[in-house]
């Protein structure tokens, strides 16, 4: 178990830069959370992990060969069909949770967007009972929408926001 008053290793990777055992250990809490522990059925590799512009911020508690990846999220840059850089696949792992982790996982995946992507607005599609969490980082709520049966709600954070 992990030691509770533990901070993460906090690291952002570019996708050519994802060694094997990393990008594995992303997959599975990836799986473990979305599609087992939300009972989610769908194919979660979507091709946006490679991409040049993708980076991946990676939350890790503990030490040496025992480290454990505990939060995650994706930052995608802008492209043809969105104008905006967007931060999708947020996750903390049920192991991590109730020790302010996604508020500190968000807070460097903005700052991710504002050194990447200066000027911008950034966005996400996020599950919609996570709505007020985003509103606080400076997230407004556009269109909400249902995806794989888990209502979810578009938001757009205005360039100029500033720190959470």
């Amino acid at each position: 178990m992990t030691d509770t008053s533990e901070q993460p290793i906090w690291t952002v990777v570019r996708a050519a830069d994802l060694d094997v055992p990393t990008l594995y250990d992303v997959l599975v809490l990836r799986a473990e959370v979305f599609v087992v522990e939300q009972e989610c059925a769908y194919l979660d590799p979507d091709g946006l992990d490679l991409l040049e512009g993708t980076r991946h911020l990676l939350g890790h508690l503990g030490e040496g060969g025992e480290r454990d990846l505990v939060a995650y999220a994706r930052v995608l840059a802008p492209d043809a069909a969105y104008d905006a850089p967007r931060i999708g696949r947020v996750i903390v792992a049920g192991r991590g949770r109730g020790r302010q982790l996604g508020r500190a996982l968000m807070e460097r995946a903005l700052e991710v967007c504002a050194t990447d992507h200066p000027g911008l607005p950034v966005e996400l599609g996020g599950q919609a009972h996570l709505e007020a969490f985003y509103a606080s980082l400076g997230f407004e709520p556009g269109e909400h929408y249902v995806e794989d049966g888990i209502p979810h709600v578009w938001m757009r954070r205005p360039p100029g926001r500033g720190r959470p």
